[in-house]
């Protein structure tokens, strides 16, 4: 039963990794044995990052700014130059911006856009080579892009592009499984509920009691919550699912 949830041994990139649910599942599977490269924007967070989960096993940082094709380029080829393989993608860089419908800018839009769905496809495109030479039928690559429980219901607060991203971002991942299943590539999509994150610390403030009463599980997501999911779809017990978008949300989505 060991070996069925084992990444030991395998090569992950984790996107956004420096912190919140990217840094969750990327100290899960450090601790699982994987070897796991972070990546975020800020490069002293990341480094900062990557060398607090190197005290658990293999972790290195690799920061990018993916909101701009050059630097979606430029990971994939520095990557590149570090590893032939990848086993794990989690594709979790994101962004989010509020503001009400008569206010909402055009950078609002563009910006959580193409951080949250463009740089999506465009970096898994860049790294196919990769994920094919991590790939078996038995075992294949798996690809994580990491989604909301919004883009699944009518959120609470006025975030009128991050939302449409996320369901944008589980449809392209339903199109990706679908596109790279004979290649021994899976891809799935986790959509978190209320977890304890930097994004979510001003909407807490203000409304802590309401979000977690709205749970049916009465809590906060915790990172063993969304890390333990991480590790099921990028270990052998995951390996036959695909085009998936899976809650991870106490119950949220099941009582609204």
């Amino acid at each position: 039963m060991s070996e069925l949830f084992s990444v030991a041994g395998k090569v992950a990139l984790i996107t956004g990794g420096s912190r919140g649910i990217g840094l969750m599942i990327a100290k899960a599977l450090v601790a699982a044995g994987a070897k796991v490269y972070l990546s975020s924007r800020k490069a002293a967070v990341c480094d900062q990052a990557a060398a607090e989960l190197a005290a658990l096993g293999e972790c290195h940082s690799l920061p990018a700014d993916l909101s701009k094709m050059s630097e979606v380029e430029r990971l994939a080829s520095v990557f590149g130059e570090r590893e032939q393989a990848l086993h794990i993608l989690v594709n979790n860089a994101g962004a989010t911006w509020g503001s009400s419908i008569e206010a909402f800018p055009e950078q609002g839009w563009d910006k959580v856009m193409d951080l949250n769905v463009k740089s999506v496809f465009f970096l898994t495109q860049k790294l196919l080579p990769m994920l094919e030479q991590a790939a078996s039928p038995s075992d294949p690559a798996r690809v994580i892009n990491i989604g909301s429980v919004d883009g699944m219901h009518m959120p609470a607060f006025e975030n009128f592009s991050y939302a449409p991203s996320k369901a944008a971002l589980h449809h392209l991942t339903r199109m990706l499984a679908t596109s790279l299943a004979a290649r021994a590539i899976t891809v799935n999509a986790i959509a978190p509920g209320p977890f304890a994150t930097d994004m979510m610390a001003p909407m807490v403030a203000t409304m802590g009691e309401k979000i977690i009463g709205a749970v049916p599980l009465g809590r906060m997501g915790e990172g063993d919550d969304i890390g333990g999911v991480a590790l099921f779809l990028s270990s052998r017990a995951g390996a036959y699912v695909t085009g998936v978008v899976l809650p991870v949300d106490g119950g949220l989505l099941g009582a609204s």
